[in-house]
C-alpha cells in the first residue's frame, strides 16, 4: 500500500440524539474523496476514536469502505489495551478496511521494548497492514523503531510528537535496515501543514491534513505549493491561514478536533458536536474560524 497526496481524516458525524450518523459520514467521505484525497483514515483522532464504542468503530469503517469503493485506501484506528486493540483490529478487518492506524496503549508509559511487544501482540490478531502512531505514551527509540519497521505487517510510522531531531534519528535508523525502502513515514501533528516543510527536510513527505476535512481547496493548494517548491504561496498560506488557525486551536484543549468539526458544519454539512470530554467551540471561536476559512479561500482563489 503506497500513499501519496493529502491524507484525509474525516470527522465522525453525530445525529441530534448523539448517535453515529452514517448517512452524513458517507456524504463527508464522498466529498473528501471526490476532492482528491490520497487516502481515508476513518474513526481516528479527528474522528473521535476515543469516544466511539467498538460497534461504532466497525460501522464507521464499513461506511468508509462502501463510500470509497476502492478509489483510495481506507484505514481505521485500533488502540488502547491489548485485548481491546486486538478486537478493534478484527472489527475493522471485518468491515473491509485496507489497513490499521495503531494508536498508543492506554495511559501506561512503557519502555520502548514494551512498545515492540504491544505492536507484535496487536498485529498478531490481523492480516491487515499497520501504520504505528508514535505519540503520547508511545515514544520509540531509533532501535525500537527499526525493530517495529521490520515486523512483516507494519508498513509505516506516523509521528505525533514533533521532535524533529528525534524523528530524524528514527528515519535514519529505519532506512539503515535492508528491505525498508517502501516503509512510509507520516507527519501526524495537529495542523501538520505548519511543520510540513521541516518534516520534508528529514525525508517525511506524507502528512495528515485536518484542514482537508473542511477546506480541501486550501489543503490541496498548500500541498501543491509545497511539492512544487512555491515558497511564496507556502509562506502566504502559513501567515494568512494556518498559523492563525493554530493560535485559535491552542486556546482550548481539544480544539484540534472540535474546530475541525465546526469547520465542516460551517462549510455546509452539519456533523453535530463533539462527545465528552471534548467541548464544542464557543460562538466567538466559531465566528473567528469562519473568518479564517474565508481568508484562506481568498488566498487560494487568486
Amino acid at each position: 500500500m503506497k500513499f501519496q497526496g493529502v491524507l484525509f481524516f474525516p470527522v465522525t458525524p453525530f445525529a441530534a440524539d448523539g448517535s453515529l450518523d452514517e448517512e452524513r459520514l458517507g456524504r463527508h467521505i464522498e466529498a473528501g474523496v471526490s476532492a482528491g484525497a490520497g487516502g481515508v483514515f476513518v474513526a481516528c483522532g479527528t474522528g473521535e476514536f476515543h469516544a466511539l464504542d467498538p460497534d461504532e468503530l466497525e460501522r464507521a469503517t464499513r461506511v468508509a469502505v462502501e463510500t470509497t469503493a476502492g478509489r483510495v485506501p481506507v484505514l481505521a484506528a485500533a488502540g488502547g489495551p491489548v485485548p481491546v486493540a486486538r478486537d478493534h483490529a478484527v472489527r475493522v478487518a471485518r468491515a473491509g478496511a485496507d489497513g490499521i492506524l495503531l494508536l498508543p496503549p492506554y495511559l501506561v508509559t512503557a519502555p520502548p521494548q514494551g512498545l515492540v511487544r504491544y505492536v507484535e501482540e496487536v498485529t498478531a490478531a490481523t492480516d491487515l497492514p499497520v501504520v504505528f502512531y508514535q505519540r503520547g505514551t508511545a515514544r520509540l527509540t531509533g532501535a525500537t523503531a527499526a525493530e517495529i519497521a521490520a515486523l512483516p505487517k507494519v508498513i509505516g510510522l506516523k509521528d505525533g510528537i514533533g521532535d524533529i531531531e528525534h524523528m530524524h534519528r528514527i528515519v535514519r535508523a529505519v532506512r539503515a535496515v535492508p528491505g525498508t525502502e517502501d516503509f512510509q513515514f507520516f507527519n501526524g501533528l495537529p495542523t501538520a501543514e505548519t511543520t510540513a516543510p521541516a518534516y520534508r527536510g528529514i525525508g517525511v513527505d506524507l502528512y495528515s491534513s485536518a484542514v482537508f476535512a473542511f477546506a480541501p481547496e486550501i489543503a490541496l493548494a498548500f500541498h501543491r505549493a509545497l511539492s512544487a517548491g512555491d515558497d511564496t504561496l507556502v509562506a502566504h498560506l502559513l501567515d494568512a491561514f494556518y498559523c492563525p488557525l493554530v493560535e485559535l486551536r491552542d486556546e482550548v484543549p481539544g480544539y484540534a478536533v472540535s474546530l475541525v468539526k465546526a469547520g465542516v458544519t460551517i462549510r455546509g454539512l452539519d456533523v453535530g458536536g463533539v462527545r465528552a470530554p471534548l467541548l464544542d467551540p464557543t460562538p466567538e471561536h466559531v465566528a473567528r474560524l469562519a473568518k479564517l476559512i474565508d481568508r484562506g479561500l481568498e488566498a487560494v482563489a487568486v
